[in-house]
């Protein structure tokens, strides 16, 4: 169970997402700037984000900060790009010790 707790907590995210999108919430929103629960366009911000600068749970951009993100600059728990700024339990050593 502890090692599941992250795909969870997306499914019921995922899930909460469409259930209050088919009860009459604009929960998808697409523009410039835009912040909803799924989100895309330039400036986004919502628990799904993707676009240019995204800041969410799960995002996706050139600049995205989020828990979980991807693109050329992330900031984020657990991130995939080019230049990574994460969190680890442990810090890499570039110098041996003796």
């Amino acid at each position: 169970m502890k090692k599941y707790w992250i795909l969870i907590v997306a499914v019921v995210l995922v899930v909460t997402g469409l259930i209050l999108n088919y009860s009459d919430y604009n929960v998808f929103g697409t523009g410039e700037f835009i912040g909803n629960y799924f989100a895309a366009g330039d400036f986004s911000m919502g628990v799904f984000a993707a676009g240019t600068f995204a800041v969410g749970i799960f995002s996706i951009g050139i600049f995205s900060i989020g828990i979980f993100s991807i693109g050329i600059f992330n900031i984020g728990l657990f991130s995939i790009g080019i230049f990574v700024i994460a969190w680890k339990k442990r810090k890499a050593s570039f110098i041996e010790e003796k």
